[in-house]
């Protein structure tokens, strides 16, 4: 015993550290939050203390010459973050350009500063990049290391600069004490690195199998290190000196040091709320007001972060317009080692590849933000008085009106973009060139026209990607598009109220300055506005809903599901198919049959396709098509191993839903020891006179009354289920035979309904299984004694008895953790479920257990997708009948 434990130790211990792992993903993002959160709390006094009006009133009235020159340079110092990626592809003589190089790293970099939580963002885009490129992913693993490790040494020399006292940054310790030790932590950052490079745990976990980085290649990277964060420095000072008068070079590089230091010790994207916390304290304890520093640090995230991520979004949204090559699973999974598990999330892959529709999403989401905050704050008054020569006041203040709904408008629309749905395309182009008219004719604001005019350019050369029908919209979306526009409609009154200038005050009342509203006009202006924008929104829904939507069958569609089985072999579900609350698609032209519901963004198929088998991966193709067209995903529910080949082919995954239990009726027999329990039954329901009778359709109808006794009794209230299972309906019963058990007094006490397998007389499956309360012990064992012997006389070669959940699921210790925690439901759920009863039970007939499983795509969550699956099941059968869908034939050729 104590060798055994032994033998298992190793195993133990490695599945202790894949779910440390694991825990650790998730704290990787939670610790940040949790900062930003604190540092938010904790600077709030300091945030109070600033004038937001007068701060919005100094960015409007920059000079547009001095804003150039600022853009410039701080374009500048994000294109020298590209020095790493062009010492790497020296290194390791990687086979792309070196546009490519740069503007691979500027996607990579500019979106990991704004969204990316520990550089998870910034890795996984460089991972996706460089493998449509050829680059193998040993090579990405070492430079991504390599990267996470090496960007932070320059500030760690700037860092050592401070502590040396060349840099001057007492008056930000002054504020703060604890800034001291993120300083000192940074700058024990290179020589600790120096020394861990030159480890065997470096070279064995992140650089294994791949040459040692040389010294020429640790120093290029320190300088070009050096240079990003000097470059920043500089571009923080001269922002800054803009707008702080005598504001000396070194005192700037020192509190943007340790401002930087705090934001790296909070591990937030872009350093968000510590640098600003600390560079506040910092500006305001050299004497400068609370309202220019706040300004500083605003126009800093706009053209440090903000306009370069806009730039890269740009880039993203050409670069993964472009047909990429197709990574299989199992040589990504195969390959990654610990040190990438470590900051690899569920999905990186899924989410990455819509990385170019979700670009364009945020820019329409952007534009609609613009248009805002150019109808919230008032125009240039040179510009106003020359429009008010060439314009009538009206056709200002309906510009002025228009931009706020459009504006509105594109913000929702900006889903639409990022899920691809053609519709929302074509109303956000022409919402976008619309917006650019209404902005310019209400003060000349031709900057945000060139800008809306740009995104709607870019809109226009990547409409290719744009044709969904639609997209599932349920009202948890539904909520966030109210919350978003409430929130967005708040912050332009607060912003609109508050940057009207003083002067206005004094005019007097038949000044001609009309656009510049007073603070009722601009409230009446944003609420009407919303209104507005709502209720066309709205009426876009009600009246042309595009959507994917499975009401079930008509009469039509089962009579010409008939004439198919006639032809074609089904399988043990096929019979569910004449419930009627399930669509059909017909692919291949017409010559596979797939059934499908639809729960959320699910498109829910029961069973394995039916058809031709040589063209089943076809027909799975062809209803990938059509699911995507309305942005859903497709899910196949209970297939059998001999397709599973066909599945993993078209990109899916597995999950065991349990064993289906079939007896073969060839060998089927009661007599035996094994079996005198089933014939001590059947002797003694014989001997008491009980009879067996299968009736064939059409039914009765008094037949069927006297049979919803028995089934209201033993549902005791429930409700009837669906969709893989049958219910009480008597259009649907009258598809099969029923069993029924009759008591010596003639009096039907039980039943079971069945259902062929459409498979040339092969197979029988029992569908419901229905008795009386009070029945004498063992009268479901009768009617299976008989069923199955009737079944053997009818010719049949199997009888199905049904699925056994959970059944040998997870069992061994290589299994998925999903499949290990519904083991443990199977071993300890027994008071929700009867599951190991219930396989007990069917285990005395002695059936050959047959695995099914839930194939689903990688990008879908397998939790959420099982709750749905029991609300799809539990959901009470449409008993509409509904005329069948057109198919969208073109589309789906493509």
């Amino acid at each position: 015993m104590a060798a055994e434990i032994k033998r298992e130790h190793p195993r133990l211990k490695a599945l202790k550290l894949l779910s440390t792992l694991y825990r650790l993903k998730i704290v990787q993002i939670l610790i940040p939050i949790a900062i930003i959160a604190l540092i938010i709390w904790e600077g709030q006094a300091e945030f109070r203390r600033i004038d937001w009006k007068a701060t919005m009133h100094i960015l409007r009235h920059l000079e547009p010459s001095r804003l150039l020159l600022l853009l410039a340079l701080s374009l500048a110092a994000v294109a020298s973050v590209s020095g790493y990626e062009f010492v790497l592809r020296r290194h390791f003589r990687l086979p792309i350009g070196h546009w490519t190089t740069f503007r691979l790293a500027w996607i990579a970099n500019t979106s990991n500063n704004v969204i990316g939580f520990a550089g998870i963002a910034g890795a996984a885009l460089r991972t996706y990049m460089y493998r449509n490129r050829g680059i193998s992913v040993p090579i990405i693993t070492a430079s991504i290391a390599f990267l996470s490790t090496i960007t932070i040494s320059g500030i760690s020399l700037l860092a050592w600069g401070d502590l040396a006292g060349l840099l001057p940054i007492d008056a930000v310790i002054r504020s703060h004490h604890w800034t001291l030790y993120a300083v000192w932590a940074i700058a024990l950052y290179l020589p600790g690195y120096l020394v861990f490079q030159r480890t065997p745990f470096y070279a064995r976990w992140l650089n294994r199998d791949l040459p040692q980085m040389n010294v020429s290649t640790i120093v290029a990277s320190v300088a070009v290190s050096v240079v990003e964060w000097v470059l920043a420095g500089i571009a923080f000072w001269m922002i800054a000196s803009t707008l702080l008068p005598d504001f000396p070079f070194r005192t700037a590089l020192g509190i943007y040091t340790v401002a930087a230091a705090a934001g790296l010790v909070s591990l937030a994207p872009g350093g968000i709320g510590g640098f600003d916390l600390i560079a506040l304290l910092g500006l305001q304890a050299l004497g400068y007001p609370p309202e220019k520093t706040a300004a500083v640090l605003v126009l800093f995230r706009m053209m440090y972060y903000l306009v370069p991520w806009l730039i890269g979004l740009v880039m993203g949204a050409f670069e993964f317009a472009q047909d990429q090559r197709k990574v299989t699973e199992n040589n990504v999974e195969g390959a990654l080692n610990g040190w990438q598990r470590f900051w690899e999330f569920p999905g990186q892959y899924a989410w990455i590849s819509e990385f170019g529709a979700w670009a364009l999403g945020k820019l329409v989401f952007l534009s609609g933000v613009v248009l805002l905050l150019s109808a919230a704050t008032p125009g240039l008054l040179h510009r106003l008085r020359f429009a008010e020569e060439l314009l009538s006041a009206p056709l200002m203040r309906l510009s002025h009106q228009l931009s706020v709904m459009i504006g509105l408008m594109l913000v929702v629309l900006s889903w639409g973009i990022s899920r691809r749905i053609k519709r929302a395309y074509q109303w956000t182009l022409g919402l976008l060139c619309a917006g650019a008219l209404f902005t310019f004719t209400k003060a000349f604001d031709f900057e945000e026209a060139i800008f809306l005019l740009l995104i709607a350019l870019l809109l226009y050369l990547s409409r290719e990607r744009f044709y969904r029908l639609g997209a599932p919209i349920n009202r948890e979306r539904m909520a966030a598009w109210a919350i978003t526009t409430l929130v967005i409609t708040y912050i332009y009154d607060v912003i609109a109220s508050g940057t009207i200038p003083g002067f206005v005050k004094r005019l007097p009342e038949s000044h001609s300055l009309h656009l510049i509203l007073n603070k009722t006009e601009q409230t009446v202006a944003i609420v009407s506005g919303l209104g507005i924008t709502w209720l066309l929104l709205s009426l876009s829904l009600l009246m042309r809903p595009s959507r994917l939507v499975a009401r079930g069958a008509s009469a039509d569609d089962l009579d010409k599901v008939r004439g198919f089985l006639a032809k074609q072999q089904g399988n043990l579900l096929t019979h569910m198919l004449f419930s009627g609350d399930k669509s059909f698609f017909w692919a291949c032209d017409e010559r596979v049959l797939i059934p499908y519901s639809v729960i959320r963004n699910k498109m829910v198929v029961l069973g394995d396709p039916i058809g031709d088998t040589m063209l089943i991966s076809d027909g799975i193709q062809e209803c990938q098509r059509l699911a995507d067209l309305y942005d859903l995903e497709v899910v196949f529910y209970q297939v059998s191993p001999a397709n599973l080949p066909l599945y993993h082919e078209n990109g899916y995954r597995f999950f065991k839903l349990g064993e289906e239990a079939l007896v073969n009726l060839s060998t089927y027999t009661l007599t035996g020891k094994i079996n005198t329990s089933l014939r001590n039954v059947n002797n003694r329901f014989e001997r008491d006179g009980f009879r067996f009778e299968v009736l064939h359709s059409p039914h009765d109808q008094q037949f069927l009354e006297r049979l919803r006794r028995i089934s209201n009794e033993w549902l005791k209230g429930r409700r009837e289920k669906g969709f893989s299972l049958g219910s009480f309906e008597p259009s649907y019963l009258q598809e099969a035979p029923i069993a029924v058990l009759i008591d010596p007094d003639g009096q039907e006490i039980a039943f079971a309904t069945l259902a062929p397998g459409y498979d040339d007389h092969r197979s029988m499956s029992i569908d419901l299984m229905r008795h009386l309360s009070g029945t004498p012990n063992g009268t479901m064992d009768f009617l299976f004694i008989r069923l199955l012997e009737w079944s053997r006389d009818q010719g049949y070669s199997y009888f199905n008895l049904g699925m056994a959940p959970l059944s040998s699921v997870g069992e061994t210790r290589s299994a998925l953790r999903e499949e290990k925690l519904a083991n443990r439901v199977y071993e300890y759920g027994g008071q929700w479920y009867g599951f190991k009863g219930l396989r007990k039970y069917k285990e005395k007939f002695h059936p050959t257990w047959e695995p099914r499983y839930l194939a689903y795509p990688r990008r879908v969550t397998l939790p959420v997708l099982l709750v749905e699956l029991i609300l799809l099941i539990a959901r009470r059968p449409n008993k509409e009948r509904k005329v069948k869908h057109p198919i969208f034939r073109a589309s789906l050729k493509r």
